[in-house]
């Protein structure tokens, strides 16, 4: 996969995906397409809560194996109710592999990836 190409995503910005405990940012260009496809389908802005982890971020820090999130392929979106439904909808149309849902109490969210050729979705 390729580095991301900032200035080629409508709607997305370089600092909303840099990680919250480093600044950096290794986000990969072919999940950045797909998120572009997806935010043009579902026609509403969509919040980020976290992008690229590096591997010493606290929440990758504590896995035995690094996420999604530290490989550049995954994103939470800060979503509740029919936005929430409508937007995993569109990420299972559009091949999205792995899907996480929050969607209990503050903080809800989904978790979308490209981390691996199968479909992987969970609840936190």
């Amino acid at each position: 996969m390729t580095a991301a190409r900032w200035g080629e995503y409508p709607n997305f910005t370089k600092a909303e995906f840099d990680c919250k405990h480093t600044g950096e940012n290794h986000m990969k260009h072919e999940f950045m397409l797909k998120l572009v496809t997806l935010r043009l389908r579902y026609g509403k802005p969509l919040r980020v809560t976290s992008g690229y982890r590096d591997v010493t971020h606290p929440a990758e820090a504590r896995k035995s194996i690094s996420g999604a999130h530290s490989h550049g392929v995954a994103a939470d979106f800060a979503l509740q109710g029919a936005d929430a439904y409508r937007v995993l909808e569109l990420a299972f149309a559009l091949g999205f592999t792995g899907i996480g849902i929050q969607q209990k109490g503050d903080g809800r969210f989904i978790h979308l990836d490209i981390h691996t050729d199968y479909p992987r979705i969970w609840s936190y």
